[in-house]
């Protein structure tokens, strides 16, 4: 993930390459500068029980990728198929920029942008679901 840049609250938490780190008593910065390095904030992750909708079940795919959990490969076109499906839902100017990122992502084995770019869809799903739930 060369040029990924975290910036991590007092005792914020990321998970590196399968290693959890803690941040310190401080706000700090960190640069990725290692081609291929699986990070996951673990603040941004979700919990296996938490993957009840279809956007957070393709996130989740791509999270278990910067986990250590999953084969990029394989991972890859599970991936691809699942944004596909969120593309005949998500029709929107702005989700379909989300989509296409978060393609393209998935295409340079960008997994940490791949998830960053599905979870910024996470509100207009549960917009979406609450709709439907009051019908």
């Amino acid at each position: 993930m060369s040029g990924l840049v975290l910036k991590l609250g007092p005792r914020e938490r990321v998970l590196v390459n399968g290693a959890v780190l803690e941040n310190g008593d401080r706000r700090s910065r960190i640069s990725i500068v290692t081609p291929g390095a699986n990070i996951l904030r673990l603040r941004d992750a979700i919990h296996p029980d938490q993957v009840n909708t279809p956007v957070r079940r393709v996130s989740y795919i791509a999270q278990l990728v910067l986990s250590g959990d999953a084969d990029p490969d394989e991972a890859r076109l599970q991936l691809l198929r699942g944004i596909e499906q969120l593309s005949q839902v998500f029709t929107d100017h702005d989700s379909r920029m989300q989509l296409e990122q978060a393609t393209s992502a998935v295409l340079e084995a960008q997994f940490y942008q791949a998830l960053k770019a599905l979870r910024a869809l996470l509100p207009r799903e549960e917009r979406l679901l609450a709709a439907a739930r009051e019908m």
